[in-house]
C-alpha cells in the first residue's frame, strides 16, 4: 500500500491574532534618534540620571555591531520601528475600568480568570505601558512590593537606582543598549527578608501595534531567605511587518532565597524576539528557570545564572517549538563563581515543516569554584526531513575539581512509535501529538496546572493540521 506523507498545515492562532485597530493614544515617530529617546524620557518624567542612562545607552547602541553569530537579523530596520506606543488606557486595579477592546483582549487570553483562581497579583502591559496592576492585600501587609517600573522609579527610586541595569549593562550587546535607550513598562518586585509568597505573581505583555517594539524591564529582588514564583506571559497578533521585542529581566536572589521564574512566550511569526534575562544568586540561594518558547520569526534567548555565593544553585528547564519560517536560537548560560555551586540545564526543542532550532549554551567554572557540579542535557525532536536542529554547547572549566556532564540527543520522530500507536486506535495526528506531549512533559510538569494546560494547548495549536 502506498504510504501517504503527512502534511501539517499552519494553524489559525485564533485568540492570539485578534488585533485592536483603535487602541493607540500616542506614539513616537519611527526610528531611533536622541530626540526620540529624550521624548520618551520626558513623557515619563524620568529623573536626570535615567535620562543620562538612556542617552549613554543610545551612544553605545550606535557604536556596536549586530551579532555575527546566530540567525540573520537583516530584516530588522530600526528606521521602521516605533519604539514607544501609549495605549488609550490609564493604569488601574479594576479590569472593568479598562477600555472594552483592551479588556476583551486580556479576557480572551484568560488573565483575569487566572488572577482570580491562582495568582497573588497581576500586571498587564499593552504595547509600551502597564494598564492593569493589582496585588492581594495579604502581600501588602507582609511588605511585598509589586508594581510597574515607572511607579517604582517614582516611589522607590533609591532601590531602582541601585539595581537597574547593573546585571544587564548596555555594553552587554547591541540590543541591551537599545533596551537601555527606550525601555518602557515592565515589573518591579521586592520580597522582604524571610517572606514566602505562596501563590505566584504574573506579568503579561501584549504587543498590539504593527511595526512597534516592546522594551519592558523586569526587576526582581528577593531578600534573604525569601521565596517567590513569578510567571511571565507574552503574545502579539500577526502583522505583515516586522515587530521587535527586546525586554530585559534582572533577578537578584539573596542568601538562602529561592526564585522560580516561569515564562510562556507565544509571539506572532512576524516578531523578532531578542530578550535578555540574567540572575545573580548569592550563598545558598536558588534560581529555577522554566521556559516555553513558541511563535516568533526569530528568537535569541539564553537566560543566564551567575552563581556568586557558596552552595548557590541554578536549574533551567526549557522547550522551544519551531515551524516554517521560524528560527529559534535558545539555550542557557551559567557562571559558577563560588565553591560547591551546582547547576542543571535541561533543554528540549521540536521542529517541523522546515523550522530551525538551535540549542546554544555556555557553562563557565571559575578557578575559585571548587567542587562545583553541572549537568547539561539537550534533546531535539524533528518532525520531518525539512526541519533542522543544531546543538552548540560550550564548556569552559578553569579548575580540576569540578564535576561536569553533557548529553545531547537529536533525532526524528519515530515512525515505528507512530505506527504502534495507530494500531492502538489513534489517528496519525493524535499519535504525533501524544509523542510530542510526552517529550515536553518534564517542562509542563514544572508549571502550575493552569499554565501546563496553556502550554499543552499551544503545542496542540502547533501540531494542528490535516493528515493527507
Amino acid at each position: 500500500m502506498e504510504k501517504k506523507k503527512t502534511q501539517i498545515e499552519e494553524f489559525e492562532r485564533n485568540i492570539y491574532d485578534i488585533y485592536d485597530s483603535d487602541s493607540i493614544d500616542y506614539q513616537v515617530k519611527k526610528g531611533l534618534t536622541e530626540d526620540i529617546v529624550t521624548e520618551i524620557s520626558e513623557s515619563k518624567n524620568d529623573p536626570e540620571w535615567m535620562l543620562g542612562l538612556r542617552k549613554n545607552s543610545l551612544k553605545i547602541y550606535n557604536e556596536m555591531e549586530l551579532p555575527k553569530w546566530g540567525p540573520s537579523l537583516h530584516e530588522l530596520d530600526m528606521d521602521n520601528i516605533v519604539t514607544y506606543v501609549r495605549p488609550k488606557a490609564s493604569m488601574t486595579d479594576d479590569w472593568r475600568e479598562l477600555p472594552d477592546d483592551i479588556r476583551n483582549t486580556f479576557e480572551r487570553l484568560g488573565i483575569p480568570e487566572a488572577e482570580w483562581k491562582s495568582l497573588s497579583g497581576v500586571g498587564a502591559q499593552y504595547d509600551s505601558e502597564v494598564v492593569y496592576h493589582s496585588m492581594r492585600e495579604q502581600l501588602l501587609e507582609q511588605g511585598v512590593i509589586y508594581t510597574d517600573m515607572e511607579t517604582a522609579l517614582r516611589e522607590y527610586e533609591d532601590i531602582v537606582k541601585e539595581y537597574f541595569m547593573k546585571l544587564l549593562p548596555a555594553t552587554e550587546h547591541k540590543f541591551m543598549a537599545l533596551h537601555g535607550a527606550v525601555w518602557s513598562g515592565g515589573s518591579f518586585v521586592y520580597v522582604p527578608e524571610g517572606v514566602k509568597v505562596n501563590m505566584p505573581l504574573q506579568s503579561y505583555f501584549r504587543l498590539n501595534a504593527p511595526g512597534a517594539g516592546q522594551f519592558e524591564h523586569t526587576l526582581i529582588i528577593c531578600e534573604k531567605n525569601s521565596s517567590l514564583h513569578f510567571i511571565e506571559g507574552c503574545s502579539a497578533p500577526r502583522h505583515n511587518t516586522i515587530n521587535l521585542h527586546a525586554g530585559g529581566v534582572e533577578l537578584y536572589i539573596k542568601e538562602g532565597a529561592t526564585l522560580r521564574y516561569s515564562t510562556i512566550e507565544n509571539w506572532s511569526k512576524n516578531m523578532l524576539n531578542l530578550n535578555t534575562k540574567r540572575a545573580l544568586v548569592e550563598k545558598d540561594g536558588k534560581i529555577e528557570w522554566v521556559s516555553g518558547t513558541f511563535g516568533s520569526h526569530i528568537t535569541m534567548l539564553y537566560p543566564m545564572s551567575i552563581l556568586k555565593g557558596e552552595n548557590a544553585k541554578s536549574e533551567f528547564t526549557g522547550v522551544s517549538f519551531a515551524s516554517s519560517n521560524q528560527y529559534l536560537d535558545t539555550g542557557s548560560k551559567v557562571v559558577h563563581a563560588a565553591p560547591n555551586t551546582s547547576s542543571t540545564i535541561s533543554s528540549k526543542s521540536i521542529s517541523k515543516n522546515g523550522g530551525n532550532t538551535t540549542y546554544r549554551s555556555a557553562v563557565t567554572i571559575m578557578p575559585q569554584a571548587k567542587n562545583s557540579k553541572c549537568s547539561v542535557i539537550c534533546e531535539s525532536l524533528m518532525m520531518d526531513d525539512l526541519s533542522r536542529s543544531d546543538t552548540i554547547p560550550v564548556m569552559d572549566v578553569r579548575n580540576d575539581k569540578a564535576d561536569i556532564g553533557h548529553e545531547a540527543k537529536i533525532g526524528r520522530i519515530s515512525e515505528k512509535s507512530i505506527y504502534y500507536l495507530m494500531t492502538r486506535g489513534l489517528s496519525e495526528e493524535e499519535a504525533k501529538a501524544l509523542i510530542v506531549r510526552g517529550f515536553v512533559e518534564p517542562v509542563t510538569k514544572e508549571l502550575p496546572l493552569e499554565y501546563a494546560v496553556e502550554m499543552n494547548r499551544l503545542i496542540g495549536l502547533e501540531l494542528e493540521g490535516s493528515i493527507g
